[in-house]
């Protein structure tokens, strides 16, 4: 064993009194670092074959590992000031809003797309408004319509807009 490996387990399985060689043998070794390609040859020149590779690490990840979890915020929503929630985007919703208005008016997405980039409204990255970005956004409208539909901010503004507008 070379000065690298700390550790070495035999493990023998199914060997009987009257036979000379075990059915199987296990060989578990606690390597300092990583094994080098001489040393894997040398190991299967000896008969044995690599099974499995086994990683442990204690501790907590490393700070350049990426989060477990990454989700997008909800359009029309941001972070709160004090980080602990999510609350309403006013510029979003504004959007959200005057995307649905057309909608409900039973304008195609891609006039609507058109109007909400003569409006001046660009999507977060600063783009353009397309008929991809906004079929893209229609779940979000969904989620948001009933409450939309049901605020007296909504209300008022059906009642004073035209049809066809």
């Amino acid at each position: 064993m070379s000065s690298r490996h700390s550790l070495l387990e035999v493990h023998v399985l199914g060997s009987t009194a009257d036979t000379a060689m075990p059915e199987k043998e296990y060989l578990r070794e606690s390597p300092r670092d990583l094994p080098t390609i001489e040393y894997l040859r040398a190991r299967m020149a000896e008969g044995w074959k690599l099974v499995t590779l086994e990683w442990e690490r204690s501790g907590e990840a490393p700070s350049n590992a990426p989060p477990a979890w990454v989700e997008e915020i909800p359009y029309g929503l941001q972070i709160s000031a004090d980080c602990q929630r999510l609350v309403e985007n006013p510029s979003e919703t504004q959007v959200i809003v005057a995307a649905l208005d057309m909608i409900v008016e039973d304008h195609p997405i891609s006039h609507v797309a058109d109007e909400l980039n003569r409006l001046g409204y660009t999507t977060r990255e600063g783009r353009p408004w397309t008929m991809t970005m906004l079929f893209d956004l229609l779940p979000r409208m969904i989620q948001v319509g009933p409450r939309v539909f049901s605020s007296m901010q909504w209300i008022t503004r059906r009642l004073h807009v035209p049809r066809g507008a």
